[in-house]
């Protein structure tokens, strides 16, 4: 291979990852997947929110200040051992939870979701059913990734700011033809001509944004003077607050820059890293315990199902367990099939075909261990987990359809003049027209 193919290759490798967030559909639906099972898992124990993370738990405070001390993890509820602070945190943790699944100011919330996550999960580590551990990831992997582009009430701002930008240029397109010419018969060069018809529209005011950007750093103001706070996590967390800021002013300032070229090429690349991180987590997840249990005697000989299907812990259904575990055949074959699929998924990802009947069969599993053992919300975690290797396509239809179910019933409970859609989150499931990401949109992971 000649030196310039392979520059080439390379040039158009650099162009993709940096050129736009691959995944878009896969990002945003790994952030709805895990927002609603943490969510659903923190109203779920609400009545027993204390006893799992509280002050009335067996893990005391105490006890949980010193395992921090010796690893440490991060968590606000060091802070104060203080039941109204735990209250707080917790509602706050529900809250951010319920923001992201909506995709509300998603750079900023998700920041909110991890800090929730971080914070529940380390005070009491010994509370948990191995999917907390994935959201435990996840919640990292996610502030990195741009999982608002679609799906979310940032993309239904942006798509309405987008209208009101092609219609305030279409009644003022002939005006601009107009002043560029008399710009032209001024002796102005070509170049700024064309600069000034193609400069970015400066961003609208945001107020919201900068109140909650405002609080948030006063709050970090003050959590960066008590001494619960570690050096590391605040540099990461200052880091992530300036760089928001910095994002605010060149959109507000000098939307059509350079340095808004460059923020938004760093931040594909970024995304695109973390996106490939999730998939090869969710990779090592099932190799590593596919290839466990070829290790394990009880898998060796078929039987290793038979029992839990015995143990009270993991029989919400007595009747439906019993039925399945008497049944030697259909255990070997769950056995076997379980091994088999956890095991040869990850070399299936260049076949698509293969690939996607392999993930439906390990969806299909992990609902099947909802219901027959009783874990929904590990369940939960790994299918969230699991959907990040879904078909664009796939998605892309489903959008659509709960797009038209949701704007039934829309037109049913608030009947009035119809409102047409189209965008990125809308009802069509389609990128909005004109959205330069629409060009890169066939991905790696479609």
């Amino acid at each position: 291979m000649s030196v310039s193919r392979v520059a080439g290759a390379l040039a158009r490798g650099i162009t993709r990852v940096t050129g736009g967030a691959l995944g878009p559909y896969q990002s945003a639906v790994v952030r709805i997947g895990f927002s609603f099972t943490w969510l659903v898992f923190l109203l779920r124990e609400w009545p027993h929110r204390r006893e799992l993370y509280g002050p009335d738990g067996p893990w005391s405070w105490d006890m949980a200040r010193q395992l921090i001390d010796g690893n440490g993890a991060f968590t606000v509820l060091m802070w104060s051992d203080g039941r109204l602070w735990f209250e707080t945190v917790y509602l706050l943790s529900v809250a951010a939870s319920a923001l992201l699944l909506l995709g509300w100011r998603t750079r900023t919330v998700s920041v909110l979701f991890m800090v929730g996550v971080l914070s529940l999960q380390n005070r009491s580590v010994f509370m948990g059913d191995g999917g907390d551990n994935v959201i435990h990831l996840m919640a990292l992997y996610l502030v990195l990734t741009r999982c608002g582009r679609v799906w979310s009430l940032d993309a239904r701002r942006e798509r309405r700011r987008r209208r009101e930008r092609e219609s305030g240029s279409a009644g003022g397109e002939a005006t601009e033809v107009h002043e560029a010419g008399e710009a032209g018969e001024a002796g102005e060069s070509e170049e700024a001509t064309a600069a000034a018809r193609t400069a970015a529209p400066r961003a609208p005011r945001d107020v919201t944004g900068v109140v909650l950007w405002s609080l948030l750093g006063l709050v970090l103001a003050l959590a960066s003077l008590l001494p619960g706070l570690a050096t590391g996590w605040a540099v990461v967390f200052w880091g992530l607050w300036l760089v928001h800021a910095l994002w605010w002013a060149v959109n507000r300032y000098v939307p059509g820059g350079e340095l808004r070229a460059v923020l938004d090429m760093t931040a594909n690349l970024v995304h695109n890293a973390a996106l490939f991180v999730i998939m090869a987590e969710v990779c090592l997840i099932y190799a590593t315990a596919g290839w466990y249990k070829v290790q394990g005697s009880r898998w060796q000989d078929g039987t290793a199902l038979h029992y839990p299907l015995h143990l009270d812990y993991f029989t919400p259904w007595p009747a439906l367990s019993e039925a399945l575990g008497s049944n030697g055949v259909m255990v070997m074959l769950i056995t076997y099939g379980t091994v088999i699929v956890q095991v040869a998924f990850p070399f299936t990802l260049f076949n698509r075909r293969v690939k996607n009947v392999l993930l439906a069969a390990m969806m299909t599993e992990h609902f099947a261990i909802s219901v027959v053992l009783g874990l929904p919300f590990f369940s939960l975690a790994m299918i969230a987990a699991d959907a990040v290797f879904l078909p664009t396509g796939f998605l892309r239809s489903t959008g659509r359809i709960a797009g038209r179910i949701t704007g039934r019933a829309r037109d049913r409970l608030l009947p009035g003049p119809r409102r047409r859609g189209g965008g990125t989150d809308g009802s069509s499931g389609k990128p909005a027209a004109g959205d330069p990401e629409d060009r890169r949109r066939r991905t790696l992971v479609g």
